[in-house]
């Protein structure tokens, strides 16, 4: 199963993207306020393995990647879906992009493209994003996106050595426009 919009591919993720992957997902920057960076190909390999291979099980990671056409079909990307195991109405989805491709409506792209095949095709009820608050560009997106803030946990999670702050953002079936 692939989507594609305008200017992308996203696809299911294979065996064959960890270097690609390794590439942004170590990245630094890319990363700033995410809790995994691979220290190793052996860490994206292992985080693959433990993705789930079939798409809508209750319980389990879906990962999709990106591909930029326009750049040789280069992977720029991924999306996460967690499908709940309690209540199967509601995903947590996530994004990350490769800093060189950010700021140019590829994430809002390719977001719009999951989000529509969340609500239309596996008729979710809720789609929900857990963010670092200090992460504005992300905030801005999800807002941009039709997500309203629900809950800010202060010193949630621990993540890269620091206590941080979790922002719940949700967007409802029912608010998405096209």
């Amino acid at each position: 199963m692939e989507l594609l919009t305008d200017r992308l591919q996203i696809r299911p993720i294979e065996p064959s993207d960890a270097a690609a992957l390794f590439s942004y997902r170590s990245d630094a920057g890319t990363n700033k306020y995410q809790g995994w960076i691979p220290k190793s190909l052996d860490d994206v390999k292992a985080f693959i393995d433990k993705t789930s291979d079939k798409i809508n099980v209750p319980g389990t990671w879906y990962q999709f990647v990106i591909q930029y056409p326009q750049a040789q079909h280069m992977l720029i990307g991924d999306i996460g879906i967690h499908f709940h195991e309690e209540d199967i109405s509601q995903v947590e989805i996530g994004c990350t992009l490769s800093i060189a491709y950010q700021k140019k409506g590829i994430a809002t792209e390719a977001l719009k493209s999951i989000i529509e095949f969340l609500f239309t095709d596996l008729k979710k009820q809720k789609i929900y994003a857990s963010l670092d608050p200090r992460n504005t560009d992300s905030v801005n997106l999800v807002s941009r996106l039709g997500f309203r803030k629900e809950a800010h946990f202060k010193d949630q999670l621990f993540l890269n050595g620091e206590w941080v702050d979790d922002v719940i953002y949700v967007l409802s079936g029912k608010d998405w426009k096209r």
